[in-house]
């Protein structure tokens, strides 16, 4: 995929301008060939506040340890969800990113597993 060395405004650019400056793979820039990446589709509106909507793909790296601030993809008593994870002291609560939808408290005898962070999102404007 060609990768054009000059910046382009929400105009719309000059036909003319011929400027590739390299290749790139996105394959490479999302790094989603790596063995403990994948896709999953986003749906629903509690991450909005984060820049993730409905029909976004979401790319998910299970090999990062998820830290306090990372958006996750989990599974809280057999729901799969993504949130915001918040840890405080021992408690975790996963935030929604939209005040429309309450956080999600980690209680005594919930099951919770972390499948991985999503580093980025991707969204179709067709």
């Amino acid at each position: 995929m060609p990768f054009y060395s000059f910046q382009v405004p929400a105009g719309f650019p000059s036909p003319a301008a011929d400027h590739i400056e390299q290749h790139i793979s996105m394959d490479e820039v999302l790094n989603i060939r790596a063995p403990h990446v994948y896709l999953i589709t986003i749906t629903g509106e509690s991450m909005q506040g984060a820049g993730i909507y409905e029909g976004d793909i979401g790319i998910v790296d299970r090999s990062i340890e998820p830290a306090h601030g990372h958006v996750v993809v989990a599974v809280l008593n057999n729901e799969p969800i993504c949130k915001r994870l918040c840890k405080r002291g021992k408690e975790i609560i996963l935030l929604s990113e939209n005040p429309k939808y309450p956080a999600r408290y980690i209680l005594e005898g919930d099951e919770l597993s972390i499948w991985g962070v999503i580093t980025s999102t991707v969204r179709s404007h067709v």
